[in-house]
């Protein structure tokens, strides 16, 4: 025993330390070895296409066919030349608008929902499914059926405006100038409601009820303990729900091809970023046959990848500076 004690003694350090370094390199290998997979899909899918375009925006194209490198050119003209800088300015305030009314209907709505479904008890299941399953749907979907709920000749929406009294309402809203935008944005959002109302939920659950009853128990009524207590630590999850929103309508593309097409009829008062860089890139047979312009096209997208990648930065900076104050 005493043998055997002091072999165990004896042992030099930078053997068990060996095996210490032997172990980390181990665990390193395991962690490479899964995450490889998932950087090379992010590599070969996100990062070349994005290299690429950079670089294509720097080369004057005819057609498809490289003619030369254009240095900023295409920029100039994107930014500067008409009709392209009225086209690309008039894309980017539908984006705006597009991104401020979905923002204030998940909010507003959406929160509304979801602090309802947090008291909802055992129904709480069954109306969180209700609300998520059509963000399940395929944008393509989703326009092809509202295509058919809004025809101005047989569509649902206006007949049972007719039903109820309100014939006077009905229109074709995907004709018209005015209704069009507001029209899809209210779409998408239909669609899209059921993301952050589970986000929400989430966040909701993840706040101690403790805190909510001892506002309550000190006089506050409900309103006051959501807004003082509850509120203030859902900030965080609002704020990052904001961006993830942010991000998507600024991409917004399917949804409106499917309906609109990509010259963002009627003349243009649908058009966003995602249908101007398309037209642009790949041309629109339904104005004429324009044939594409690659340089053109690409530099719309790093414009767009800038202004999405910079607010997007910019907005978690907020939000971790407001969790750091709190």
């Amino acid at each position: 025993m005493l043998a055997a004690s002091s072999c165990h003694r004896i042992i030099p350090k930078h053997v068990n330390g060996g095996v210490a370094v032997n172990r980390k390199r181990s665990r390193q290998r395991v962690y490479i070895m899964f995450l490889a997979p998932a950087l090379i899909v992010y590599t070969v899918f996100m990062v070349y296409p994005l290299l690429s375009s950079l670089g294509y925006s720097f080369i004057k194209w005819d057609g498809y066919i490289r003619q030369g490198f254009a240095g900023l050119d295409n920029f100039k003209k994107v930014l500067f030349e008409r009709p392209y800088s009225e086209r690309l300015l008039g894309a980017l305030r539908h984006n705006v608008f597009f991104f401020v009314v979905t923002f204030l209907i998940q909010t507003t709505f959406g929160l509304f929902v979801a602090v309802a479904l947090a008291k909802g008890g055992r129904f709480l299941r069954v109306f969180q499914t209700v609300y998520f399953a059509p963000y399940t749907l395929s944008q393509v979907v989703v326009g092809f059926l509202w295509l058919l709920l809004l025809n101005p000749t047989w569509g649902q929406v206006n007949k049972f405006l007719a039903l109820i009294g309100l014939k006077g309402l009905a229109r074709p809203w995907l004709g018209d100038m005015v209704t069009a935008l507001p029209t899809i944005i209210l779409v998408n959002a239909w669609r899209w409601l059921g993301f952050p109302i589970t986000v929400y939920l989430a966040g909701l659950q993840g706040i101690p009820l403790e805190l909510e009853e001892a506002a309550r128990v000190d006089g506050a009524t409900p309103w006051q303990a959501f807004r003082h207590v509850v509120l203030p630590l859902l900030l965080p999850t609002i704020g990052m729900m904001t961006i993830l929103t942010f991000i998507y309508d600024f991409n917004a593309f399917e949804l409106i091809f499917i309906m609109q097409g990509s010259s963002g009829s009627p003349y243009y008062s649908t058009d966003v970023l995602g249908t101007f860089f398309y037209r642009t890139a790949f041309g629109d047979a339904t104005t004429g046959g324009e044939v594409g312009q690659v340089g053109l096209g690409s530099a719309i997208a790093v414009l767009m990848f800038l202004v999405i990648c910079a607010v997007s930065i910019a907005g978690v900076w907020l939000i971790r500076r407001q969790e750091v104050e709190m």
